[in-house]
């Protein structure tokens, strides 16, 4: 049996974040992180669009916008100390019809209350940032970058082992024992035991929370998100990143395009239920994953609540010239034969018992243990503000 100061159960991006943090805080504290996935970035982090988000579509005052904007900044000054690409491309929110002018005149002026630097544009000022986009009016966020996030959560691992820390793959928890004096997490890997314990497992945070908590205030419901790659001789049609003004009915952006820090540009996601909490292809079901979905409570109202809108999600997913029309409402010279499908990624939802979503960061703590029981997106840009948020939630239990 390996004993640490501390366990930290998930290899993603918050994870390895957190044992960074860790490192520069408290360098003489022994750090074990155990990741189920024989590597590092298997799921939301290997599959997510590498954007480095503003911070302007988040509530002023919510722990979404005040770790997003500080997390930015972290994250953009790590990627310059360990020579991590990164660029800030710009991004345009459009508004194609003035049906649409109301919400986007309130994300603005949600930008402005967080701090982020943006500017309400015309058509023609739109023209000259992204000549193939269409719309009346947008927003310009200059500072909105991109970088590669598995690069970082590399480096990440690496400062992480360099100070000593372990970091054991394949090592999947199967029970999580809490003590006066002791943690213990059981993993096929064996027993590891800790004077603390952090749970950061994005997909599964549910799951793990609820073997030392009696409840928890939401429940993971997996969303694939579906994405096409425009060929390098369309990539011409995307300059920075281009997104749609969202629907404030709906949880999620809609679909948009991306430019990767490679040079490649991404369109999407459509959102579409996923029938196993790893279903990355469309065929992919895990009998388990899924009753556990269709049972709850939660997942039914907010299914009777959004199934219009879900409905229009299917359809894209089952249908590509249905994808291809809604990225033409926002760049109409795409053409269908331009696409190629991407991988798909996975959207941890966290949904609350009233159908409601839980749209913050969330923890849930006990003596030995910190739950973060949802981190949705901007967790990567967030990521080394939410480690050092957790750090700090242990200071206090520190001797």
């Amino acid at each position: 049996m390996t004993h640490s100061d501390i366990l930290i159960l998930g290899g993603g991006i918050v994870g390895l974040a957190t044992g960074y943090s860790l490192c520069q805080k408290y360098p003489g504290k022994s750090i074990t992180v155990l990741e189920k996935e024989s590597i590092l970035w298997a799921h939301q982090t290997g599959h997510n669009s590498g954007v480095l988000h503003s911070g302007i579509y988040y509530k002023p005052g919510s722990l979404k916008a005040q770790n997003c904007r500080e997390g930015k900044a972290l994250m953009e000054r790590f990627c310059e100390q360990e020579a991590i690409p990164f660029q800030r491309v710009g991004k345009v929110i459009v508004a194609v019809d003035a049906g649409e002018l109301a919400t986007l005149q309130m994300i603005y002026e949600r930008g402005k209350a967080n701090g982020v630097d943006c500017q309400l544009i015309d058509q023609a000022r739109l023209r000259e940032l992204e000549p193939y986009a269409n719309g009346i009016a947008a927003i310009h966020v200059p500072e909105a970058g991109i970088t590669d996030y598995k690069r970082v959560i590399a480096r990440f691992a690496e400062i992480i082992e360099e100070h000593n820390g372990r970091i054991v793959r394949s090592a999947r928890v199967t029970d999580i024992q809490e003590r006066a004096a002791v943690v213990t997490a059981v993993t096929t890997q064996g027993d590891f035991t800790a004077d603390f314990l952090i749970n950061c497992t994005g997909l599964h945070s549910d799951r793990l929370t609820r073997l030392t908590a009696s409840s928890v205030p939401a429940q993971i419901v997996p969303f694939r998100g579906e994405y096409f790659e425009l060929k390098p001789e369309a990539r011409h049609l995307c300059n920075g990143l281009i997104y749609p003004v969202p629907n404030p009915e709906f949880p999620f952006l809609g679909v948009h395009l991306t430019r990767m820090i490679d040079g490649g540009v991404e369109c999407g996601p459509n959102a579409v239920l996923a029938f196993a909490r790893e279903g990355y292809n469309k065929l992919d079901i895990n009998v388990g994953d899924l009753w556990e979905t269709l049972r709850y409570p939660g997942f039914r109202r907010m299914a009777k609540t959004y199934w219009r809108a879900g409905l229009g999600e299917m359809w894209r997913s089952a249908s590509k010239a249905a994808f291809v029309k809604a990225l033409q409402r926002l760049v109409p010279d795409i053409r269908s034969e331009q696409m190629i499908p991407a991988p798909a990624g996975i959207r941890a939802q966290a949904i609350k018992p009233d159908g409601s979503r839980l749209d913050d960061f969330a923890f849930q703590e006990s003596q030995r243990i910190v739950n973060v029981v949802n981190a949705p997106s901007p967790a990567a840009t967030s990521a080394i503000s939410i480690g050092n948020s957790i750090v700090n939630r242990l200071a206090t239990h520190f001797g």
